[in-house]
Order: structure tokens, then sequence, then C-alpha cells
């Protein structure tokens, strides 16, 4: 190193090819690496919570017309709303399934899917079972299928 600040045998030169791109690339970087290290570090992305899906299926045994779609929103909007005011998600489908008599049943099915804390989870799960026995007392003897979740979510 020389003292007066002077490199010798060195050419310095100045080319701005690429600086605009590697000044991107350094903010996306910048602004990544932080958010992937606090992932991994702290391991989570949110808080524990409960993530149940119910599965409702709409036919009914002995030929009966099946449950419509103004019937379902109805039940959902008795039951299953007041149950889970934070809100729910509805997603329309079409299931299969074996009938007693070894035939592929079709039928239109609804899932909710439900979101609420880990540490609220027995309480919840209660609220839960009332809607599916609610659904099979009064609509029939559907099928209501329950699978359940452990997931972190931040709001």
């Amino acid at each position: 190193m020389w003292t007066d600040g002077r490199s010798r045998g060195v050419t310095w030169t100045s080319d701005t090819r690429g600086k605009v791109g590697g000044g991107v690339l350094a903010a996306l970087l910048g602004a990544g690496i932080p958010a992937l290290l606090g992932t991994t570090l702290h391991g989570h992305a949110g808080e524990p919570y409960r993530e149940t899906r119910l599965s409702f299926g709409t036919e009914r045994p002995g030929g009966r017309e099946p449950v419509t779609r103004d019937e379902f929103t109805r039940f959902l909007d008795r039951e299953v709303t007041p149950a889970f005011p934070e809100g729910l998600t509805l997603r329309y489908g079409q299931g299969r399934r074996r009938g007693p008599d070894g035939a592929t049943v079709r039928e239109t099915s609804y899932e909710v899917v439900l979101l609420y804390p880990e540490k609220e989870a027995d309480e919840r799960g209660t609220r839960v079972e009332r809607i599916r026995r609610t659904y099979r007392e009064r609509i029939g003897p559907s099928s209501v299928d329950r699978s359940d979740d452990k997931v972190e979510a931040g709001f």
C-alpha cells in the first residue's frame, strides 16, 4: 500500500454497463435475504393455527332429491357462520364415492375451510362436531367428512 493513496500498477476503468442491473440485484438481495434468514432462524411464518376442512355430501338415500345449493346456503348461514363468525371459505366441488351397492356415486359437494387458533382447538372442535351432527339430522344421512391440520398463519 502506498502512503500517498495512489495505487501503482493497477489500471482503473469506469463502465456503467451492469451498474443498473447490479443495483437492482443488490436491492432484491438486500430485501430477500433478511426475509429468508428470518424464516430460517425463527422457523415459522406465523402463529399456530388449526385448519379444519369439512366436506358435505349432498346425496340423500331412497332416491330423494339431493341437497340444493339454496338449502346448503341456508344451512351455512344458520349453523356454520354463527359458530365461526371470524370467517370461513366455501368451495364447490364434485365428489365421487362408492355407494353401499358398490356403484360409484357422483354428487355435488361443499367444502368448508375453517381456520382458528390452535389454543382454541378443543372448544372449536366441539362446534365442528355439532355442525356435523346437525347437518346429518336436518339434511339427511349424507356424509360430512372432517380433516384437521396444524398450520401456521399470519394476518
